[in-house]
């Protein structure tokens, strides 16, 4: 909270609710090449509304937004078996970034998986060309443990990158 209160003086993070799903749905379409199906977004918030959460600006306008939801799946880490929060998307409009924004939603996304969801570890897809997303993301604590091959529909790989929460 300090590094948002000294990066983005005014702006806050807080948890999405329903009647924010239009201006996610919007920030998606202008924000990220990957799209998803109103229906997609609706049954992650109504499943794991409380580790999807939105940045406000100054003004109230939502400019960003994070949301995960929660596996059971091989762990990358020590576990056979791991409770695992995956980043399924987050963006912030290009206008509004560089304020530590993304760093905020992650981590308070992150905090959620491990409190209110369990999770041992969370982990993430992100485009190999981008450079600022995988430097936040390690700063974060995440490393990538894997490449995924034309994962991304215009044949881009991806590389999957986890840490273990908390």
């Amino acid at each position: 909270m300090e590094r948002l209160r000294n990066e983005a003086p005014g702006y806050s993070i807080r948890n999405a609710t329903s009647s924010d799903i239009d201006r996610v749905i919007e920030i998606n379409m202008v924000a990220l090449p990957e799209h998803y199906p109103r229906g997609f977004f609706e049954e992650l918030y109504e499943d794991y509304g409380k580790a999807f959460y939105v940045a406000e600006a100054p003004s109230g306008e939502v400019v960003g937004y994070i949301m995960t939801r929660v596996e059971w799946k091989p762990g990358f880490f020590h576990r056979f078996l791991a409770r695992s929060g995956h980043v399924v998307s987050i963006a912030v409009l290009s206008e509004h970034r560089g304020k530590s924004l993304g760093y905020a939603l992650m981590a308070h996304a992150m905090r959620s998986m491990y409190y209110e969801y369990k999770c041992n570890e969370t982990y993430l897809e992100v485009r190999v060309s981008n450079t600022p997303a995988i430097s936040l993301y390690e700063k974060l604590g995440y490393s990538k443990v894997k490449v995924e091959k034309g994962y991304y529909l215009d044949g881009e790989d991806a590389y999957v990158m986890a840490r273990e929460l908390p």
